[in-house]
């Protein structure tokens, strides 16, 4: 079945030879207000209720927000009883704003003036859709009829406020759907409404400009919002205001770009939570933001709890996938990935720069821990392994090592499927290298050294029936060697060989690894001791085990004639 391509009005983009925007940078943060509790509230299936919208509210106080938009108190009687508690309660402190949308119609701004009654300090956001579509097909009026309703929509709001002086009042004004707005009437609405309100007389005024459709590429709706800068009168009296969605799925870029063109605010929601394909993202842009070094004027290191009051309060979960708040977002399963991110935290000190390969930000400035950097599943190679061994348990592994169990560890993912949690790694570890056969414990050692080199004495086995090797050579590995060479027959080459001193002090543990061939097979071993001399010789023992056998090993003399040529 093929795709059905349907016939879809091409945007054009805006003839702009002037265009500033491309090379600008984002110095510092906008103006921010959260939408969550109006435009994020009437996108959910279930509408909140005054006790989540309180805590979310509550949040969004507490992470810095001085703009919150908490409704639309003329259309909802829950919004209008909320909006009543929070002054009535004295809930909003004093540096904070509450913003309520109407729209332009005398009743509906009369009873939202009835809701903010007593605020200290409010904005009220009138509105109406100015767009060619809605203009033609819905409201079937021309360009004169749909600029009085501004007009009128405007001159409401301000009697109302000249009739309750004592709320600092700020008046907005939206030209809804702007983006599908011809640029010179959105600019002809937006003087009208200023010729009311007169910012240059000194009222403080909000123009936002919403992409209530996202229509275009995010380019050219920071062309629509530069043309509208250099266009409008009286720009250096008031705030531009941008209010994107996401249906094309680039509503933060529309809004970083807006602001790059001249915006000055930006609004949106925790999470990107509103109709259709949501709302602009305030944590993602924040956190673009701080990425880049800039200051965003919130407080998002507990993502914990952000995530955790959002999904209570709207009842929508967080993909693991989301930027910046996601489960998953700072994981890394990959082995290339994780072996970069192993060795770039290893290298790096408190005070450096943040420069970790695929970590765009630390995650312990958002209340994340190391230990979810790393997780390990079938695809993870030996960097992640070699990671979650150090991290959880101090045990630093050689790199032919960190390759031969990185193996093991994938092949138990193949086997079992999905992750494989950090106790497994260990349990694996263990039985694979530091396990030890009772027959082939260490029980003690002594070394002598003189001109021929180092001769070793070695016990080792059960208590009620050890066994006793002795050998020389020039170091005490090679001794061993030959004490097992000359006891069971066996030609034990080292191949490789590495120790590691385990944490600090006099009884600090001590790891060997070793690598041995014995008659064309390669055998690996590992051991924890008190000292290395003790850790290695366990390691040599346990690896020669594996080609002799654990059980109880027969020495040389008493085994058949092809075991000891």
């Amino acid at each position: 079945m093929s795709f059905t391509h349907r016939k879809y009005v091409a945007f054009k983009p805006v003839r702009k030879t002037d265009r500033r925007w491309p090379d600008r940078v984002i110095e510092q943060a906008p103006q921010w207000c959260a939408v969550d509790l109006r435009d994020g509230n009437q996108a959910l299936v279930k509408p909140m209720g005054v006790s989540q919208k309180q805590r979310l509210f509550d949040l969004l106080v507490k992470l810095g927000f001085k703009e919150i938009e908490i409704g639309f108190p003329a259309a909802s009687q829950p919004d209008f009883d909320f909006c009543r508690k929070l002054i009535e309660e004295d809930r909003i402190p004093n540096d904070v704003s509450i913003q309520v949308l109407t729209q332009a119609r005398p009743e509906l701004i009369a009873r939202t003036f009835e809701a903010l009654k007593g605020a200290k300090q409010a904005i009220v956001h009138v509105y109406n859709s100015t767009s060619t579509v809605q203009r033609e097909q819905v409201f079937e009026l021309d360009r004169d009829g749909i600029r009085e309703i501004a007009v009128n929509g405007a001159r409401w709001v301000k009697e109302h406020a000249d009739r309750t002086p004592e709320t600092q009042w700020t008046f907005q004004y939206s030209p809804e759907s702007f983006t599908g707005t011809e640029l010179d009437f959105a600019v002809e609405v937006i003087d009208s409404v200023n010729a009311v309100w007169r910012p240059d007389q000194g009222q403080a005024v909000i123009i936002n400009l919403p992409a209530t459709v996202e229509m275009s590429t995010p380019n050219v709706f920071a062309d629509q919002v530069e043309w509208v800068c250099d266009h409008v009168r009286h720009r250096d009296h008031f705030s531009i205001s941008v209010h994107t969605h996401n249906d094309r799925g680039c509503g933060v870029a529309a809004a970083e770009l807006a602001v790059m063109a001249g915006a000055d605010r930006v609004e949106g929601t925790l999470m990107g939570n509103g109709e259709r394909t949501g709302n602009m993202d305030l944590v993602t842009m924040a956190m673009n933001l701080y990425s880049q070094g800039i200051d965003p004027c919130l407080d998002l290191s507990g993502m914990a709890e952000i995530v955790e009051t959002v999904e209570a309060c709207t009842e929508i979960s967080t993909h693991p996938r989301h930027p910046y708040a996601g489960d998953l977002v700072f994981t890394a399963f990959s082995g290339s990935h994780q072996d970069a991110i192993r060795k770039c935290l290893a290298r790096r000190s408190a005070d450096d720069l943040w420069q970790v390969a695929y970590l765009p930000i630390d995650p312990s400035d958002v209340g994340r821990r190391y230990d979810e950097v790393v997780r390990i599943n079938s695809q993870s190679g030996k960097g992640g392994v070699a990671y979650v061994l150090e991290r959880d348990y101090d045990i630093s592994l050689p790199r032919w090592l960190q390759i031969e169990f990185s193996k093991v560890v994938q092949q138990e993912a193949e086997t079992n499927g999905g992750e494989i949690d950090s106790l497994t790694i260990h349990r694996l570890f263990e039985e694979k290298y530091l396990s030890v056969a009772p027959a082939w414990a260490l029980a003690s050692y002594d070394l002598h050294r003189d001109e021929a080199g180092v001769r070793a004495h070695v016990s080792f086995g059960r208590p009620d029936h050890p066994m006793q090797l002795e050998g020389q050579g020039l170091g005490a590995v090679e001794a061993v060697v030959e004490a097992l060479k000359a006891e069971f027959g066996v030609v034990v080459a080292v191949e490789a060989y590495d120790e590691f001193a385990l944490g600090e002090g006099t009884r600090a543990n001590a790891l060997a690894c070793i690598r041995v061939s014995i008659e064309g097979a390669h055998y690996s071993g590992a051991a924890l001791a008190e000292d290395t001399t003790s850790a290695t010789i366990q390691a040599l023992l346990s690896a020669v085990a594996r080609h002799v056998g654990t059980d109880r090993p027969a020495p040389a003399a008493a085994r058949p004639a092809e075991l000891s040529a």
